[in-house]
This record gives C-alpha cells, structure tokens and sequence, in this order.
C-alpha cells in the first residue's frame, strides 16, 4: 500500500536518513523503533511532505502512485494521516470545528452538522471522552495525555488508509495508554495500515505489530517480527543485531 524506495533525506544540507526501504501493506501495523536522534520522526514527516525534509533521492509511492513530491494537503486527500509527536495549540479554534472543516475537505461526501455531530460523539465514546471537551480549544492547556489522546480521536473521526503515529504513547500513564491502543484497535481493520514510533515496549501489550523496523543513525538496520522488542529490552540498540 505505502512504498518507500531508496530514500536519501536531508535537513539544511545535512544528510538525515539514507537509503530506507520500507514495504507496509493493508491490513498490518508496523512499529519503527530506535534511539533519540536516529531519524525516526524525520522520516514521518518526510513521508508527510513536510517541506522542512528535503529529498534528495528515491521515491514514496502510495497504491503504485508516485507522491514523492506531493504536498501535505494533497497527501491527506489521498488517505494518509500523521499524529504529531508535540502537537501546537491553537487558540479559538474548537476541537469539534477543526474536525469538521478538516472532515469536510478530505471527504468526497460531506456531513450535515447533525451527521458529523453524531459522528464525533460516537469517536469520543470509543476513547472515553467528554462532550464538553470537544468545545475545548485545539490542545490550548491540555496535558500531554489529553493531547495524545486527542491526536487518536482526529485519527478515528478523519479515518485515513494509513496513519503514522509519532510517539502517541509517549508519556501516558497506564489507563491512557490503555484507551489509545484501544483506539489503536478500533481503528484498525483489513484495509488501514498503522506505522507506530515508538521508545516504549509496554503499548506492545495492548497493540500485537505484525513487524518492527528498527532504526540507527538515519538507516533501518533491522526489520524483524515483534520478538525483537524483547531482545531490544535484554540487549539494548547497541547490541542489536541482524542475524
């Protein structure tokens, strides 16, 4: 479904990530994991058309199509969905208003405020979510908690073919992290694929990946099934490897 091929990203001149190759296909979660600093929401945003990355070489084809170079706004419309790993708050803005204008311009169909009011509060009891709190600002005082929390609830609502989730866990504590991968879960069926990254092990206990990617220094130098989390636990990334 999602394709990357041969991918060579830099930041101001700076090479960031060099030659990821990554295959992930409908109907599976994917989990990239790695130490801080080794490029892992470098190449979310990158695959994002965030224009701060800089592609030097490769390509991101979704379904065969190339999108390499298509913006953010047209990536979205195509399906793809990114979570911010620190989402920014925007003041007068209503959770429920930004999810409707955001809902209504990647939608072919748009919804009746009824429709979409009734779509919401069917999200929001999927994650144990107030009503009042959809009238709330967009992430103005919220916890890092409610923030994450918040980022999944835009995922169900928006209902992308694939999200990329940027460390929603991070942060949380048990019962939060609880209701994301219920979320997580909800989410996910045989069409939708999920890329999560991640530093923790403990979401692995709520969310089963099909396989982990493991990155260093802007290269995946590991793609295996979950069984390696557990070596990643005993031996750390340094001595990880390949076999």
């Amino acid at each position: 479904m999602l394709e990357i091929k041969n991918l060579n990203v830099n930041i101001n001149e700076k090479e960031i990530l060099r030659n990821i190759n990554m295959n992930l296909e409908k109907g599976k979660i994917y989990v990239l994991m790695g130490p801080n600093g080794s490029g892992k929401s470098t190449l979310a945003n990158t695959i994002m058309g965030n224009p701060k990355y800089s592609i030097k070489s490769g390509k991101i084809l979704l379904n065969n199509d190339d999108i390499t170079n298509n913006s953010p706004n047209e990536k979205a419309k195509k399906g793809l969905f990114l979570s911010f790993q620190y989402p920014q708050e925007i003041s007068g803005v209503t959770i429920s208003n930004f999810l409707k204008q955001s809902y209504n311009s990647l939608k072919k169909k748009t919804l009746s405020f009824l429709e979409f009011k009734k779509l919401l509060k069917e999200k929001a009891n999927l994650l144990k979510i107030n009503e009042t709190f959809l009238e709330r600002y967009l992430n103005e005082g919220f916890s890092g908690g409610e923030k994450k929390k918040t980022e999944i609830f835009q995922m169900l609502v928006l209902n992308p073919a694939i999200a990329i989730l940027d460390e929603s866990d991070s942060g949380l504590d048990i019962d939060s992290l609880k209701i994301v991968a219920e979320g997580i879960n909800k989410f996910m069926n045989h069409e939708k694929t999920i890329l999560i990254i991640t530093h923790h092990k403990k979401i692995f206990d709520y969310v089963n990946p099909d396989k982990v990617f493991i990155m260093k220094n802007g290269e995946i130098i590991i793609q295996k099934g979950r069984e390696i989390i557990e070596e990643l636990e005993k031996r750390g990334y340094e001595n990880i490897k390949n076999d």
